[in-house]
């Protein structure tokens, strides 16, 4: 408990998914392709990603924190993501889906979970654009980031899908410097489907 706690407040020795990357014709962004991996996922309507953030992450904590059918600990990992498939007009919820790394130890057979809304996700390989920044994010930094991201694939003539994307943070509410956030684009293949945006209801 005390671990996961402290590397929850601190950051400190968290495993990340492993991916490949290749130089972009800027600095700007960077593209990387992420191998097969699971996740441990919670799915949640609403106007605004950073209250989807929070409550995701108290389920996701709980989970790791021994709420599933193993009754297991899981070490927690970064970054915490966030897919997001927009609202389909500005008094619409979106759809997000926070999600926790499940640590390579785990792989092949990660807790299930006890909880309905929680669930283990199964991420195939996919090539993404990937823009890094710093500071403390929120609704209109994360806006702002992925508007600069896809100005710089619109600007290289580069296909993507803009469609769902996703968020990631590194970094406890306690880290005050070096932060590391990042807003991520899949890069457009024939298998890759554009999703529509959530209706409003």
């Amino acid at each position: 408990m005390l671990k996961a706690v402290g590397q929850v407040l601190f950051s400190t020795g968290l495993k990340n998914p492993k991916y490949t990357a290749e130089e972009a014709k800027e600095k700007d962004y960077e593209i990387r392709t992420y191998h097969a991996t699971k996740w441990v996922s919670t799915s949640l309507n609403g106007m605004q990603c950073e209250e989807a953030l929070k409550a995701g992450f108290r389920r996701l904590f709980n989970y790791i924190q021994g709420n599933n059918q193993k009754k297991a600990k899981v070490e927690m990992t970064a970054p915490v993501t966030c897919r997001v498939v927009p609202g389909a007009g500005p008094n619409c919820e979106s759809q997000f889906t926070v999600s926790f790394y499940i640590p390579d130890e785990l792989q092949a057979e990660p807790p299930e979970p006890s909880e309905a809304e929680v669930f283990v996700e199964h991420r195939k390989e996919f090539t993404a654009y990937v823009r890094t920044y710093g500071g403390f994010a929120n609704d209109n930094t994360r806006r702002d980031e992925l508007l600069k991201l896809i100005e710089s694939l619109k600007r290289d003539g580069v296909e993507f899908v803009d469609m769902p994307y996703y968020t990631a943070g590194y970094d406890s509410p306690f880290k005050l410097t070096n932060r590391r956030n990042e807003d991520t684009v899949q890069m457009y293949l024939e298998t890759t489907g554009r999703e529509e945006a959530v209706k409003c209801q």
